[in-house]
């Protein structure tokens, strides 16, 4: 049996997902139940405790196939999106039900418990959370939980932005953040899927699999003048977006933010080659 990538293979030593029998060793196999996330976003972590190393997020809305759930409220499964495994808690699911209609269009909007804007806010919700809005009541959309919401906060699920690099921007100053994806945490590669996937492309979760599956290659000798906006600079283990000519935008570690910088300066404090450039198409 070949190799799979632990990031998005649903198996364990005890267990594997039912369409991996005949693919992967285990000594049993099990049909997932999908859910969906109702907290604002919900933590994937490596192994099932608060403490453990939190390796990406799920957003509201988001659809998860469980195939384990432990007797300390913890959820074993695989993100439909982008296929990212790993432990969520249990209290942050709950069985899947209609489709969301809207998505958050807004770096953060907030839920009110009624029409009011003046009324205490039931939570916050990132840029990508989904919903289900049962009916508008101009300025506000109204969810099947019966929470408001600020219409203009919103967009059709069917409906994408234009421009990706935009949407990065957005997040500049926006705290680093290892496995994050909101506009109160969020690390590079977080950083390039929450924006590619607001334009309606579909984006992997780490930067070495964007790196082996997003456009095409752009020669990495040639002047950086030729780098075009939108062209995606990887190093090992990092990844940063062309703004334009001069100009880079990231999120990274050395200043704890999203930051923009410029190419060259980047690059030489970086350290190590960049081992390629990607044009998105």
């Amino acid at each position: 049996m070949g190799a799979f990538d632990p990031r998005v293979t649903p198996a364990r030593s005890d267990l594997a997902a039912h369409e991996l029998e005949g693919k992967v060793a285990a000594p049993r196999y099990v049909a997932g139940r999908t859910y969906e996330v109702i907290d604002p976003q919900a933590p994937v972590r490596g192994e099932p405790r608060p403490d453990a190393e939190m390796t990406t997020e799920a957003l509201r809305g988001e659809r998860v196939t469980v195939y384990d759930m432990n007797a300390e409220g913890w959820a074993w499964g695989q993100l439909v999106a982008d296929r990212y495994v790993g432990w969520l808690a249990a209290n942050a699911l709950a069985a899947a039900g209609a489709p969301p209609t809207h998505k958050v269009s807004a770096l953060r909007t907030l839920a009110f418990p009624g029409p009011s804007i003046k009324l205490p806010p039931l939570t916050g919700l990132p840029l990508g959370a989904r919903l289900k809005v049962v009916r508008i009541a101009d300025p506000m959309a109204v969810t099947d939980a019966g929470a408001y919401l600020p219409l203009t906060h919103l967009m059709p699920v069917d409906r994408f932005e234009i421009d990706f690099v935009a949407v990065a921007e957005r997040f500049l100053g926006a705290p680093y953040l290892w496995g994050g994806k909101t506009v109160l945490g969020v690390d590079c590669s977080g950083l390039v899927q929450i924006a590619l996937t607001a334009c309606g492309l579909a984006c992997p979760r780490d930067s070495d699999m964007q790196e082996a599956a997003l456009g095409s290659a752009v020669e990495v000798g040639g002047a950086v003048t030729n780098w075009q906006r939108g062209d995606l600079i990887f190093w090992k283990g990092h990844v940063a977006i062309v703004r334009d000519g001069a100009t880079l935008i990231h999120a990274n570690a050395f200043h704890m933010a999203v930051t923009i910088e410029p190419i060259a300066e980047a690059i030489a404090r970086i350290g190590g080659a960049v081992t390629s450039v990607r044009r998105i198409t």
